[in-house]
């Protein structure tokens, strides 16, 4: 699904699917890995699959479409690249966490779900592996690991990335789990750190997921990323995982950290006075944690 971003609404219009009602005949694009957002100076490029069209108020940002096979096909780029994978159980879990009628543990349930589905997507063409060959149970096997020499770690910022990287474990072999308490003042919007659990560098070849729920305003991402960098890490050592993004963020994040891939369930429009993301979900550390 193509949209373009005008400044009275976001406009889509599939691509993937093409149906004419009367005599129900359809035709298939195939769909590449993943739908991807890039950015560059002057444009967002965006390319998102499996909506129906919804008009959504926006303010002006130039959108075009632009087509990739895969992540390796476009992973020299140096623009940021923002990946809205277009699995319907990530839509599900959105629709899900979205509800304000979901109960507290239905939500941290959920998403774990979407934390899980998204760093699977990220991992794709990004993990290192070895080659052998095994015994199975009826003859000799070529095989494939992730190489367990190769250092991952998961970043959750607290403390909301606590649940979003709660299945970490079933879909990262032998990963670490590095804590990190960024607070946003409700007055100024300004992050603070209250918690640095980071090591003092970062093993080299290292890959880290920064894991942040809520992409807003940009100001904990950013002083996150700014703390891993201090650490020693690259852009290219380092995927975002959110559940939902929005503009300001996006632009921050692409300004200081340009070739950073950044992995969504979903792109909302904007972010109100209060630092909410509109429509969002809430605020996730509560409808997490219940506190």
């Amino acid at each position: 699904m193509a949209c373009s971003i005008s400044s009275n609404a976001v406009r889509c219009y599939t691509e993937t699917l093409r149906l004419t009602p009367r005599q129900q005949q359809c035709g298939r694009v195939k769909p590449t890995p993943s739908s991807f957002l890039s950015f560059n100076s002057s444009t967002i490029l965006v390319q998102t699959l499996g909506a129906s069209p919804s008009p959504v108020p926006r303010r002006s940002i130039t959108v075009r479409a632009k087509m990739a096979a895969s992540e390796g096909s476009i992973s020299g780029s140096n623009r940021m690249l923002v990946f809205v994978p277009p699995h319907p159980l990530i839509k599900h879990w959105i629709s899900v966490l979205r509800n304000d009628q979901t109960p507290c543990p239905i939500f941290r349930s959920a998403i774990a779900e979407l934390g899980r589905l998204l760093m699977y997507e990220a991992s794709r063409e990004w993990l290192p592996t070895v080659v052998g060959e095994i015994m199975s149970p009826m003859g000799a096997a070529s095989v494939e690991f992730i190489d367990p020499r190769e250092p991952i770690a998961v970043v959750p910022i607290l403390r909301a990335g606590l649940a979003l990287a709660e299945h970490a474990s079933t879909v990262l072999p032998a990963n670490k789990i590095y804590h990190l308490g960024i607070s946003r003042d409700e007055e100024t919007l300004l992050p603070f750190v209250y918690l640095n659990k980071l090591p003092d560098k970062f093993p080299e070849n290292s890959r880290v997921f920064l894991v942040d729920p809520m992409l807003a305003t940009g100001g904990t991402i950013i002083a996150a990323m700014d703390l891993l960098k201090e650490r020693g890490l690259s852009v290219q050592q380092i995927k975002v995982i959110c559940a939902v993004a929005a503009p300001p963020a996006l632009s921050k994040l692409n300004e200081k950290y340009p070739g950073l891939h950044v992995y969504t369930g979903i792109i909302d429009p904007e972010v109100n006075e209060k630092g909410f993301i509109i429509p969002g979900l809430g605020d996730a550390g509560d409808r997490s944690f219940g506190t």
